[in-house]
């Protein structure tokens, strides 16, 4: 979520960004270690096989947290995504 960009047009009002074409792919080394913790209780009412989906709910905190990091490390309160160098040498 922290390595896509959308271009907005104004005068338009759409996206000129039709899919994620370009988009750079996070490899190994750009994600951290994940740590999978099994619950072992059955809830058949979630679903038939006692399996509770989580969704995109993970990752609704990244974003924000990228941003504080920037904050705390530069001084500087971005506001749009994506955060790039440029942005930030931009506000300096």
């Amino acid at each position: 979520a922290a390595m896509e960009a959308s271009i907005f047009e104004p005068r338009l009002g759409r996206f000129l960004s039709k899919n994620l074409v370009g988009v750079p792919l996070p490899v190994n080394a750009d994600i951290p270690a994940v740590d999978a913790v099994w619950v072992d209780e059955l809830d058949e009412v979630a679903s038939p096989i006692g399996g509770k989906g989580v969704g995109e709910i993970g990752v609704v905190g990244v974003a924000p947290a990228v941003a504080n990091a920037v904050f705390h490390a530069t001084g500087l309160r971005i506001r749009e995504l994506p955060i790039l160098p440029e942005k930030l040498l931009a506000e300096e």
